[in-house]
């Protein structure tokens, strides 16, 4: 079986959020003798980019409306990755220093278009065409409905869904860039009187997935609009809860890290991480550290993180840390925390890979009250590293932490509030002070599995299932 991922991200190589971390991981997990899976994505102007040599596998020319753009299929030269990835080439278009901003629609329309283009041409066609978000969201489309794609449109294609929250919408005015239809079938375009590619997706691709079985569910009662849509597509979809790389998140061999340490030296690996954190960010080491890592916007629940750290800060005899990036107004309040918290506070505005792999190996818990989690990540990391995770029961979160008081090891709250926010910091703090019960958790959360193996075979059983 031949698998082809279609993503706008894939980690290391561009990384905006989980989608790249699910692509960088996912194909690793699916290679086996009797399957080979890879990626095709856009050609960035990045500093993976910039470091790596590539080789052209295919040139031609594509047409977008009216207008005609070169484009080059490339081919990473070395194995690093661990699976053959691809990358598309439109200079014009694609090679820009960002993966999103205001041009969107041209230019990842030009990426689905060169990629099926390039897929004309390939002797050996994929198996299955696996689509991730509304990026790639009008390639089930074009597939099933393109003249000019006609010869592919009996290969099974899905989409998994990593947010719904963004549809990649545009206007009926630039319909004339998607290749020659049907115009009968124009409706399978439009949501809401707008073009929506993820709408589309969810119409003609034959499954959808999502990142973890609760998010499906929740989505038919919240998708940004595309309730009833899913809920009448009910039968082609399935939640998979995601994985991670283990090979890449393992505290005994994290380059990233102060010390290595397994469950057996988890106290001595474990200090030093948080020594590291205390020394250089001016925090007190005896004190329980609570972190956040990500983004801050509304969906992460990080507008309340201002309020609700000086509330906890002020309640409790804890430390904060705070990793991320987003929302200038929050950002400015998380910063002006630290002169008033000096010693027990501090916040890194911005991201850095080396950091967040220090604090999940370092803080003793991870705050994550979200108020849309599809999967998440971060909660997965956190156990891997022995970080009890403090979260909002919600999608993919409500589906991998058990609250400690249901016989399991992390905390849960069930609304986004600041009152619910900081009692979890404080139930946190408590636990904390039972040093023998939370070293157990510690200790006891590093052993759950959380890889990609069952994941992956249970999208090679799906990927079966539609080839039958």
């Amino acid at each position: 079986m031949k698998i082809l991922h279609i993503s706008a991200e894939c980690y290391p190589i561009a990384k905006v959020g989980g989608l790249a971390d699910v692509v960088g991981a996912l194909p690793k997990y699916q290679n086996n003798d009797t399957t080979l899976s890879q990626v095709v994505m856009p050609f960035y102007d990045n500093k993976f980019t910039k470091e790596h040599s590539f080789s052209s596998v295919y040139s031609s020319e594509l047409t977008l409306g009216e207008n005609i753009y070169k484009f080059n299929i490339l081919k990473l030269n070395s194995s690093t990755l661990d699976f053959d990835i691809f990358f598309v080439d439109v200079p014009k278009l694609l090679f820009k220093e960002y993966v999103y901003s205001y041009d969107d629609t041209e230019r990842f329309l030009s990426f689905q278009i060169a990629v099926l283009d390039w897929m004309l041409t390939i002797k050996e066609k994929p198996s299955i065409i696996h689509c991730h978000d509304h990026h790639t969201g009008l390639v089930p489309f074009m597939l099933q409905e393109s003249f000019k794609y006609e010869s592919l449109n009996k290969i099974p294609n899905i989409l998994t869904i990593h947010n719904a929250q963004y549809q990649g919408w545009f206007s009926h005015d630039n319909v004339h860039l998607i290749p020659e239809f049907n115009f009968d079938h124009v409706g399978l375009l439009d949501w809401g009187g707008q073009i929506n590619p993820l709408a589309a997706a969810i119409k003609c691709a034959w499954s959808v997935t999502t990142v973890s079985p609760s998010y499906m569910d929740e989505l038919k009662s919240a998708a940004n609009g595309l309730e009833w849509l899913l809920s009448d597509e009910t039968e082609k979809c399935v939640g998979i809860l995601n994985g991670i790389d283990t090979n890449v998140w393992n505290p005994e061999v994290d380059t990233y890290i102060i010390k290595n340490y397994s469950q057996k030296t988890i106290q001595s690996g474990r200090k030093a991480n948080k020594q590291f954190l205390c020394d250089n960010y001016n925090l007190d080491l005896e004190k329980p550290l609570f972190a956040f890592i990500g983004r801050l916007v509304g969906e992460k629940g990080a507008d309340l993180l201002p309020e609700s750290f000086k509330i906890a800060l002020k309640e409790n005899n804890i430390s904060v840390f705070l990793l991320g990036s987003g929302h200038g107004d929050t950002e400015n309040q998380l910063i002006e925390l630290k002169s008033q918290f000096k010693g027990s506070y501090n916040a890194f505005i911005g991201y850095d890979e080396k950091l967040s792999h220090i604090i999940y190996a370092g803080a003793d818990f991870l705050l994550m009250p979200s108020r849309v989690e599809p999967c998440g990540l971060n909660q997965m990391y956190a156990l891997r590293y022995g970080t009890i995770p403090i979260v909002r029961s919600i999608g993919g979160l409500k589906d991998t932490v058990i609250d400690i008081d249901n016989n399991g090891f992390g905390i849960c709250h069930n609304e986004v509030t600041i009152e619910e926010i900081t009692k979890a910091i404080k139930r946190g703090a408590d636990l904390y002070k039972n040093n023998t019960k939370f070293k157990k958790i510690r200790k006891q959360i590093m052993s759950i599995d959380h890889s990609w193996n069952a994941s992956a075979q249970e999208y090679l059983n799906l990927y079966n299932s539609l080839n039958s």
